[in-house]
């Protein structure tokens, strides 16, 4: 099993930096977004993401990922050691990885950057935000149609910032060929209705034109927010020796090949 896809970012109409990242390969796709409101959003995503793959070519198993993602959060800490004027820099990190255990995927989340699964038309989010506002709903405060109008949606209650008390959250999923992926930051799910994404995700040809088209309507609706979405496909056949293709700040910070953790997965 592999995937192929494709990633789109943008910074969006307002603002002046992109603060998502995000990458795809045969093995994996993820997006992060740095946290609004605090230093070096885009270090915080770039660095994340590019820790988080460095090396890695093949498949990867649940164990692994955590340590992984347990180092690349490691890394944050070690930039705002070096320069205090990075202290408080976050992100979140929405990805799927292809198990090492067949016809598995590997969905690990934090924030509230959002995976949805596209499977024989139906499509369902697969994550749920860590945020203020999910707290509110859940309490039956708001309600869920709502949410995504809500003045303060872009709190969020879990990110990775360095500490060592940021959670490692990976839930595996079962995998069948044509399953498509969307993960994105909010700078798409907040201004484009969760319908209008499921028809885009279901009618479009390819991840490519599906990510455009998702982009291109967060844009036309006016988003506050950078704007990236990443669109997967799962295939039949083994995963490539192939590496990750970046986007956002991602493509545009650590663009020599970062240190290795070695070169297995």
């Amino acid at each position: 099993m592999r995937l192929t896809g494709a990633s789109v970012s943008e910074v969006g109409p307002r603002r002046s930096v992109n603060q998502d990242a995000a990458f795809t390969a045969s093995w994996g796709a993820a997006v992060a977004d740095g946290v609004g409101g605090g230093p070096a959003g885009d270090l915080a995503s770039a660095a994340l993401v590019h820790r988080l793959v460095a090396g890695v070519q093949r498949e990867i198993g649940e164990e692994r990922l955590h340590t992984r993602i347990r180092l690349a959060n490691w890394d944050l800490r070690a930039h705002t050691a070096r320069d205090s004027a990075l202290a408080g820099m976050a992100t979140t990190l929405t990805g799927v990885f292809v198990d090492v255990e067949p016809g598995r995927l590997l969905l690990a989340h934090v924030g509230d950057s959002r995976a949805y699964r596209l499977r024989a038309g139906d499509c369902r989010r697969m994550t749920r935000d860590d945020s203020y506002v999910q707290e509110l709903v859940d309490r039956g405060i708001v309600m869920p149609e709502n949410a995504w109008t809500h003045p303060r949606r872009n709190i969020i209650t879990a990110s990775y910032s360095g500490n060592e008390r940021d959670i490692v959250r990976i839930e595996p999923h079962d995998a069948q060929e044509g399953d498509r992926w969307l993960l994105c930051s909010d700078g798409v799910t907040d201004y484009v209705p969760e319908v209008l994404v499921a028809d885009v995700l279901r009618s479009a040809a390819s991840p490519a034109d599906a990510a455009a088209e998702l982009v291109r309507l967060a844009d036309d609706a006016g988003s506050a927010d950078n704007i990236t979405a990443v669109v997967v496909d799962v295939q039949s056949g083994d995963t490539l020796s192939d590496r990750a293709q970046f986007t956002g700040a991602a493509s545009a910070r650590f663009c020599e090949e970062p240190d290795d953790l070695g070169r297995t997965a």
